[in-house]
């Protein structure tokens, strides 16, 4: 067993899914991992920057399927830091943006170890940049807001409800067991023809994106089978990208993707 002086723990941000889209300092951390921790929204393939010895543990959680709880997470990383010495911990998109990342930082801390944060790049900005979604546009939308959908007591979040009454481009992440709800809220708000992306799988082969209205999404979702884990994207500048979609389905079909476009 190591002592303590040797332990340390690096919180990493894999990225939105594409394993080129890890950082280069991301990469230099994991090469240099005793032990790696990772969830699952974290592509493997980013393991192969680990050394083959380093000892990879799969703790990721997704709705109804949980390896472990996150006090059990908080524990493992600690217990494998003073075991083995340093600790990569890898989280999808960035470890800030509803990664619970600083719980599992604070917790660490509270034992004396050493930490460092890698930022990654955040899945909320960077799979809708890949569909040539811009989430600010001069005279299209001047600000932008990245909402949970589903809050730790499983709840709407309350935000959706003020965003849906802003002119801004709203993200939400972990919305769609919640779209219904979305839908109404912005209904509500008389903008039901305001349109929407949902981009499931972003960055990755397996990506497929349905684009239409708040008023139509929700039978856009079902015909096309979306699900998650998937950003849904509300704001005039979704519909700014569709004057592009003859590119995008030319391109998307390249990589055996699906691109799916919504209309009444």
């Amino acid at each position: 067993m190591k002592n303590k002086i040797n332990s340390r723990i690096t919180l990493v941000g894999a990225g939105p899914g594409d394993p080129d889209l890890l950082t280069i300092k991301g990469a230099k951390a994991l090469a240099e991992a005793d032990v790696v921790l990772y969830d699952a929204l974290a592509n493997e393939e980013l393991l192969s920057f680990a050394p083959k010895k380093a000892l990879k543990i799969f703790v990721g959680k997704r709705k109804g399927c949980h390896a472990y709880t996150q006090d059990e997470i908080n524990q493992l990383i600690i217990d494998n830091a003073l075991t083995y010495g340093h600790v990569v911990r890898l989280k999808g998109g960035d470890p800030f943006i509803f990664g619970r990342g600083i719980e599992e930082i604070e917790f660490a801390e509270s034992f004396g170890i050493p930490t460092v944060v890698v930022p990654g790049i955040s899945s909320s900005i960077a799979v809708p940049a890949s569909q040539g979604i811009s989430l600010t546009k001069r005279g299209v939308s001047e600000s932008f807001w990245v909402i949970t959908g589903t809050t730790s007591a499983r709840k709407l979040s309350n935000d959706i409800a003020l965003a849906a009454q802003s002119t801004a481009t709203v993200v939400i992440l972990m919305g769609m067991s919640k779209l219904a709800e979305i839908v109404a809220l912005f209904q509500k708000e008389s903008k039901g023809e305001m349109p929407v992306a949902i981009i499931q799988n972003g960055t990755t082969p397996q990506e497929k994106i349905g684009i239409g209205t708040v008023n139509n999404i929700q039978k856009i979702v079902a015909e096309n089978n979306l699900g998650s884990p998937a950003i849904i994207v509300i704001g005039e500048v979704v519909g700014d990208s569709k004057k592009r979609n003859i590119f995008y389905n030319e391109l998307k079909s390249q990589h055996n993707k699906v691109l799916v476009y919504g209309k009444e």
